[in-house]
């Protein structure tokens, strides 16, 4: 049913007609979605605050240090040489946000994604104890400068720099590790000017995000809002208004009391505009899924509300899919998730087989570029290489000796025969491989080479060996 009186929306809701930025003023939101919303952010505000405090085998939880490319994923840690690992673990996440975008919208957005937990548990929550709810801060946007006003806006700018300063730290501990961060901390600013830089510019992003940007962050820079526009369908559950029951046949009416709606041909959707008000994004859900929505669920609990007050049935405004309104059709498992679903657990399964297989210890052997190779007294070629051994776990290795496996010949290193190679460290150094030329066919020739602790082969590795080509 067309209503003359309506238009929908051209652009999105944070811009006005002149195209300027359209100042969100959200409702304190209330209800029984907002509760658990709230203990989900309680749960992850502290893992995401504790995790690189938390030790696994003396291995930092989570740890994503670029600068030395040395990474930790609960607890595992990951070098440059695990870098399949990192991409593999990568594309998983990435299937799972499909997958469960396809099934159930954005609800990411809204539950999980650190930007919206910081943004309406901490920052809006503050914003709500200092200045009030949407009115009062309405009033205060437009009231002049005077002393009131001014004791407010400092006293929240101070706190969101405050809590801005806090979470760049944590954010640091990610970067360089929480050892490192306390250790810094203990050591005062002045011995890490650098250090203190960074972490200031760190936390003036933070505070421009919280805030200034905002919303912005998820209408505006972050792609998953656009990837909806191809992952979600008809049958995807989403926050959604119940367009049969709201508009009827005659549209959404103000409320009259003692009006029968029914008979009237009106829908139940009383047009308070709450739902509207209550929206982090500014949003009408009313028309339809839009980018903009992040699945907080805040216009749910608002509708609840006020179908409660006028006595009509909750559920207006609901997780549900587009074919549950119009043919009202109950969620599927459709192939398209039995695909991604497929995928997800193939990948999963090679990233665990991948992590069993991988060796605690990496060794590399490479010719030393620029040289060729040397002709020793009896028929003895010689070549030279540099080693490079990765321990990956948090023990030393002892006794650590070559062996060449494929060819007789031998293995002398420039240092010490036996060294040991410490815990999560690089051991790199120069060795020669010497080998009789009746033992050479090629000149070219491959070699399998053992790294030893002790005894025991822990692992091994390939190299190239040249020799004169007379030696065929």
């Amino acid at each position: 049913m067309a209503q003359d009186t309506e238009n929908f929306r051209d652009s999105i809701g944070t811009i006005n007609e002149d195209g300027k930025r359209a100042w969100i003023f959200p409702k304190k939101p209330s209800g029984k979605f907002y509760q658990y919303r709230k203990y989900v952010s309680y749960i992850l505000l502290i893992f995401l605050v504790a995790a690189p405090f938390v030790k696994i085998n003396g291995n930092q939880f989570l740890m994503f240090n670029v600068l030395e490319r040395r990474f930790n994923i609960f607890g595992f840690p990951f070098w440059p040489q695990d870098f399949h690992l990192f991409v593999v673990s990568m594309i998983i996440g990435v299937i799972f946000i499909a997958l469960f975008t396809v099934a159930f919208g954005r609800i990411f957005c809204g539950w999980m994604c650190p930007q919206t937990i910081f943004l309406e548990m901490v920052f809006r929550r503050i914003e709500f104890w200092i200045d009030g709810d949407r009115g009062a801060q309405i009033k205060l946007e437009r009231q002049e400068w005077n002393a009131d006003k001014i004791k407010k806006r400092v006293l929240k700018w101070i706190i969101f720099f405050i809590i801005s300063f806090l979470i760049a730290n944590v954010f640091l501990a990610y970067l360089i590790g929480s050892d490192r961060l306390i250790e810094y901390v203990t050591d005062g600013p002045s011995q890490h000017i650098s250090t203190m830089i960074s972490l200031l510019i760190f936390t003036a992003v933070f505070y421009f995000i919280f805030a200034w940007f905002r919303e912005q962050v998820c209408i505006i820079a972050c792609p998953y809002g656009r990837m909806q526009g191809v992952l979600l369908d008809n049958k995807s559950i989403v926050v959604a208004y119940d367009h049969k029951r709201g508009e009827s046949e005659n549209g959404r009416k103000k409320w009259r009391k003692n009006e029968d709606r029914e008979a009237l041909g009106n829908g139940d959707c009383i047009d308070c505009f709450q739902c509207v008000n209550v929206c982090p994004t500014g949003i009408d859900i009313r028309n339809g899924t839009q980018l903009e929505c992040v699945n907080c669920t805040a216009c749910i609990d608002e509708c609840d509300s006020i179908m409660e007050k006028v006595d009509l049935p909750k559920g207006l405004i609901r997780y549900a899919s587009e074919d549950e309104i119009v043919k009202k059709e109950k969620f599927k498992f459709t192939p398209r998730l039995k695909g991604y679903s497929a995928i997800l657990v193939i990948l999963t399964g090679v990233l665990i087989g991948m992590l069993f297989l991988r060796n605690d210890l990496e060794a590399n052997i490479f010719r030393l570029p620029g040289q060729l190779y040397e002709h020793k007294e009896g028929n003895i070629i010689s070549n030279v290489y540099t080693y490079k051994l990765l321990n990956k776990t948090n023990e030393d290795i002892n006794d650590v000796h070559f062996e060449l496996l494929s060819h007789k010949g031998t293995i002398k290193l420039v240092r010490h025969e036996d060294f040991a190679v410490y815990a999560q460290k690089l051991a790199e150094g120069t060795l020669f491989i010497e080998i009789n030329n009746s033992a050479v066919k090629t000149d070219k020739e491959k070699l399998k080479i053992g790294v030893y602790s002790g005894d025991e082969l822990i692992e091994t590795t390939t190299t190239a060996f040249l020799a004169p080509r007379s030696y065929k």
